[in-house]
């Protein structure tokens, strides 16, 4: 059923428009009798547009009405058939290479006139271009649902990237937390192996946060959500630093471990409340509230690290620490904090010159 909640609007947004774009298609002044490429288009745009940014939409668009033109007027001119087919085909995509088309439009050029060879022709006798008119009009019944009348939720979009994001990062800081108290290496390691797999993720939240926020700019009814989008908008940067951080971390704390450094107690206390706050802050996206036990969870983080630079011997156990006050400001720069008021929530380091041992 979660599935199927997750795909709802999607689902709802194909049946309305394959049904408008048919409708509109059979009505005056176009008034065809079987618009067959009218619902097929608006399927196609809706589909393959799905969580896409409008360029891309774009290019969907231009690969249909490319597909569907070039294929009527070669069908027109020389037939349909196993040869033609491939003819047709071959010179669809090269018109969309002609026009500028990037990969996406190429191929929607290639499969929408596959759909008008494989079709018995509009008119055997001579050109007709009732075929590209239907799929103008699909085209645009589903450019007109996705980003005017029903376009998809941008929070939404934004939550289903950066929260399981946020939920490895702190998986990530309890599993390096736990090595360092239990001197476990294999652990820290594995650690390090999950960190590395989040950049992926970490270019898909991008990607996703780009196409939330135009829906947010450009759709009338996804006006009220820029406020909070926003918030996600503003946990991107300060996130990507915090994954890239998180590994820097892995590796240091292997390092100590390998070179049997003492761990002070409090030290694995600190990497706790540091993914602490990162679920607090995963919490109060999602509800849209103000993340103040993030930032006291954050700071707390950065005191206790610093706190540990009175036990430790060694220098990969100062530079553990080090990268912990980082990641506490990169966990409170995503709470919406500037670096200003970061410096001043932060407890100082120690004066005087720190041995590396």
């Amino acid at each position: 059923m979660r599935r199927v909640r997750l795909t709802a609007l999607p689902i709802v947004q194909s049946a309305l428009g394959a049904a408008l774009a048919w409708w509109l298609a059979t009505i005056p002044p176009i008034d065809h009798a079987q618009p067959f490429f009218a619902p097929i288009a608006a399927l196609i745009v809706l589909g393959g547009g799905l969580g896409q940014r409008l360029p891309r939409v774009l290019e969907l668009v231009g690969g249909v009405a490319v597909g569907v033109l070039v294929g009527d007027l070669l069908v027109a001119w020389i037939g349909g058939g196993v040869v033609q087919l491939a003819v047709v085909v071959a010179l669809a995509m090269i018109a969309a290479v002609l026009v500028g088309g990037g990969a996406l439009i190429v191929t929607q050029a290639g499969a929408s006139a596959v759909l008008v060879v494989a079709l018995a022709p509009a008119d055997p006798g001579g050109l007709n271009l009732d075929r590209f008119v239907d799929a103008l009009v699909g085209c645009g019944v589903g450019l007109a649902i996705s980003i005017l009348l029903l376009p998809l939720n941008p929070v939404s979009a934004a939550r289903r990237q950066i929260d399981p994001l946020l939920t490895t990062v702190a998986e990530v800081l309890e599993s390096a937390a736990h090595a360092l108290a239990e001197r476990d290496r294999a652990a820290a390691t594995e650690a390090l192996e999950r960190a590395r797999e989040t950049q992926a993720d970490v270019d898909a939240m991008h990607s996703a946060l780009e196409g939330a926020n135009e829906v947010a700019r450009i759709a009338p009814v996804r006006w009220q959500k820029r406020g909070h989008l926003a918030a996600y908008l503003d946990v991107a940067t300060p996130l990507d630093y915090m994954t890239r951080n998180t590994r820097v971390l892995c590796r240091h704390v292997i390092s100590l471990l390998q070179r049997e450094e003492p761990v002070p107690r409090v030290l694995p206390q600190s990497l706790r409340a540091l993914a602490g706050a990162v679920r607090l802050l995963r919490i109060d996206l999602e509800r849209g509230d103000e993340p103040r036990e993030a930032r006291v969870s954050a700071v707390e983080a950065a005191r206790m690290a610093t706190e540990a630079l009175d036990h430790t011997g060694g220098f990969a156990g100062q530079v553990v620490i080090a990268q912990v006050r980082s990641l506490a400001v990169d966990a409170l720069l995503s709470t919406g904090l500037s670096r200003d008021e970061i410096q001043d929530l932060l407890p100082g380091l120690p004066e005087g010159p720190v041995s590396y041992g």
